[in-house]
């Protein structure tokens, strides 16, 4: 009686540790970045980080950097022409077209505008992409995102790399000047 009474405790012991082991582990579809070298040439602005998704945005590319002085104090990223100047989509292809309107955005404290976009390659791909631009005081945080799957994939993979602990941090230092 008391073999079988332990039987059924470690069955059910393990029957939820493997429940809770299961919620708990990341999705195997999940996003998976990791650091690239920035691909673009020097310009009038900082380099800026460059990141490639391996998990389930696959070949999503990221670009990001901070732009220092460059914003209207006041409005912020008030508009799409905004968005579309400075958001660094045509380092990527000068060959973009907006696909629709842009909506509203936050990184953090920071708020702007995300817009989504047609590039096309210098290969002959095209590929979707996503020009972010967030303010903080008179400073810019902005972000190009591409890649191969739908303009609204690459945009939520975007976002949601953006708002993790680390990216924050190191936004915040580059708009300080760190």
């Amino acid at each position: 009686m008391r073999c079988g009474a332990a039987i059924v405790a470690v069955v059910i012991a393990l029957g939820v540790s493997g429940v809770g082991t299961y919620r708990l582990a990341p999705a195997a579809e999940s996003a998976r970045w990791r650091e690239i070298a920035w691909p673009f040439p020097r310009d009038g602005w900082p380099s800026g980080r460059a990141f490639r998704c391996d998990g389930a945005c696959a070949g999503t590319e990221l670009y990001v950097r901070a732009k220092r002085g460059f914003c209207n104090c006041d409005r912020g990223v008030a508009d799409d022409d905004e968005v579309d100047r400075v958001a660094d989509i045509d380092l990527i292809s000068p060959r973009f077209a907006a696909v629709a309107p842009g909506e509203e955005v936050g990184l953090g404290e920071m708020r702007g505008r995300a817009r989504r976009y047609d590039l096309d390659l210098s290969d002959g791909a095209r590929h979707a992409a996503i020009g972010i631009a967030v303010s903080r005081r008179c400073d810019l945080f902005v972000a190009a995102a591409q890649g191969r799957g739908e303009a609204s994939a690459v945009q939520r993979a975007a976002l949601a790399f953006l708002e993790t602990p680390e990216m924050k941090v190191w936004a915040t230092a580059a708009l300080d000047g760190e």
